[in-house]
């Protein structure tokens, strides 16, 4: 029997260049909506679920920064790449924050979007490899529960504190707990993580270890170290009795 068809959700207010990229994905047996301001982007995607989705920045009536950021309270996991014709690195950094998944810079060619999409949503389905299966980590004086991604501050202590991670912050924190006080290569993080080595790929990693130096600050014997010109470094200092 074969697969259901992927469903991506498509907002882009040009008609005619969103039907374009609607007939080309589903020559690749894509199922796509398309729809063209950012309310009706939202309609849709009420209406799913989606495997994938992709948004135009500049939209009439909800941009799609703001369509992402509402759909990120809700929804960590569906996988979103913005398109835009702004090269701005400041709107690079602001999609990324969203918790985009790639960025497109306008033009682009369609062959260029779907090999992205095949890279995402091969990540995203994935299965864990069986060698990668450590649920648990002791990270000072937090506890990291993989598989449900909650990172608890002083677990068992009536100040305990918890914090469910994105599932890109709980790989990343989980690549450094593997690598705790020895250099995590940037380029493998990239790689296993994002799927790709690049300029864009390497801020939107630069975006999430700050976000885990905020969560992890309460242990002051923790730190995200930057070793220039190579990757990160998560030291665990040994508390003296």
């Amino acid at each position: 029997m074969a697969s259901a068809p992927y469903r991506i959700l498509l907002v882009e207010d040009d008609q005619n260049f969103g039907d374009v990229l609607r007939s080309y994905l589903e020559m690749y047996d894509y199922e796509v909506t398309l729809a063209t301001d950012g309310q009706q982007g939202m309609d849709n995607y009420k209406k799913g679920p989606f495997d994938l989705c992709i948004f135009d920045v500049m939209m009439p009536k909800k941009d799609g920064f703001t369509l992402a950021k509402e759909i990120r309270e809700k929804d960590t996991q569906t996988p979103i790449i913005f398109l835009t014709a702004k090269t701005m690195k400041e709107d690079v950094l602001r999609g990324f924050k969203i918790g985009a998944d790639d960025y497109m810079t306008k033009p682009f060619t369609s062959e260029e979007l779907l090999y992205r999409i095949q890279a995402i949503l091969k990540r995203s389905k994935a299965k864990p490899d069986a060698k990668d299966d450590i649920r648990e980590f002791t990270i000072g004086k937090y506890h990291f529960e993989v598989p449900v991604r909650i990172l608890t501050y002083a677990k068992g202590s009536k100040d305990e504190d918890k914090v469910k991670l994105s599932p890109k912050e709980a790989d990343l924190l989980k690549m450094f707990a593997q690598h705790m006080n020895d250099v995590l290569p940037r380029s493998e993080a990239l790689t296993q993580i994002w799927g790709e080595d690049n300029y864009f790929t390497a801020r939107s990693m630069d975006v999430f270890v700050t976000k885990l130096r905020k969560y992890l600050r309460q242990d002051d014997n923790i730190e995200i170290v930057n070793i220039h010109g190579n990757g990160f470094q998560l030291l665990v200092r040994a508390v003296e009795a």
